[in-house]
């Protein structure tokens, strides 16, 4: 299944089979035709994974499993309804994020997710090579709500970085992005803090990443007029989030790529390019049929 050139995301496959073995035809197909750069930026990310996960490889692997079937109940579910369970942030809050316990489990969840989801892998890469690696030499970055902190640690460890900061309204988010930020043996200081984005200081950066963020709002328009205030006049804006994806914690639905994009533009960003990346295993077209899931990734400006 796995090149044999790349020991990392072969050591991670192992281990997750070996905790879901229902899921290796799954695995099988998500890695059935990736490209050679491909799998040099999956080896990549797999040894960022594996260095996060630590002595907890199998907790991780366990985690991704269990997220597995709860997704697939919120899934049951938006099929029978045509819409997500939840609708208040009050609700998400008193379903998972007040819950250490549910919250940890989340976030190694989808820690796996970035590599065994090809949708998460391809907003990864991107992330990297169409927004970070295009920002300019002393850019100031910002991510609003980091999690498992793969996009922050790609941001911060660029060369090109002049600072990095991250923002989360959970304590516990916080401490796992630490975590995530010190396992990846980031050199460069990043300075953490519990902000809500709607009570957000009055500051300036010229990079701002809100991925997967905007679907778990009440109020995704306000958001974005508060990330157009938030971005300097030449910043850019990196911006990533589902359509038809139910989750323990969604509340707002996307139901196409172009709703989304227009509601960015509708902020005040001018687009200067977008992505979308279907879950595995199907094309665009038959998503966008389907109603399936559609990562939409938007690199965006001050229009």
């Amino acid at each position: 299944m796995i090149p044999a050139e790349h020991p990392h995301i072969q050591k991670l496959v192992r281990h997750q089979i070996a905790v879901f073995p229902e899921h290796e035809e799954f695995l099988r197909d998500r890695f059935a035709s990736v490209s050679m750069s491909g799998w040099l930026f999956i080896e990549e990310m797999a040894a960022k994974v594996l260095q996060i996960a630590g002595d907890r490889l199998d907790l991780v692997c366990a985690d991704y499993r269990w997220l597995s079937e709860v997704l697939l109940d919120e899934e049951l579910h938006f099929r029978r309804t045509g819409r997500y369970r939840l609708a208040t942030f009050a609700e998400a809050d008193a379903a998972v994020y007040s819950r250490p316990d549910i919250m940890s489990r989340y976030m190694n969840g989808l820690l796996a997710s970035q590599l065994w989801w090809r949708n998460h892998t391809e907003m990864l890469s991107y992330f990297r090579d169409d927004f970070v690696e295009r920002n300019p030499f002393g850019f100031t970055h910002l991510e609003i709500g980091p999690g498992h902190g793969l996009f922050l640690y790609l941001a911060a460890a660029s060369p090109r970085c002049g600072s990095a900061a991250g923002w989360d309204i959970s304590d516990a988010s916080i401490s796992t992005t630490r975590a995530a930020l010190s396992a990846m043996q980031l050199s460069r200081p990043v300075l953490m803090g519990k902000v809500n984005l709607f009570d957000a200081p009055d500051r300036h950066f010229s990079s701002i990443t809100f991925s997967e963020v905007l679907e778990h709002l009440e109020r995704p328009e306000q958001a974005l007029t508060i990330l157009h205030r938030l971005l300097s006049d030449d910043g850019r804006l990196f911006l990533n989030a589902p359509v038809n994806s139910p989750a323990p914690d969604h509340i707002h639905l996307f139901g196409t790529p172009e709703e989304l994009i227009q509601m960015v533009m509708d902020a005040g960003f001018l687009i200067e390019s977008s992505r979308l990346a279907p879950c595995n295993g199907t094309s665009l077209e038959r998503a966008r049929k389907l109603k399936l899931t559609i990562s939409v990734g938007v690199i965006a400006r001050k229009a």
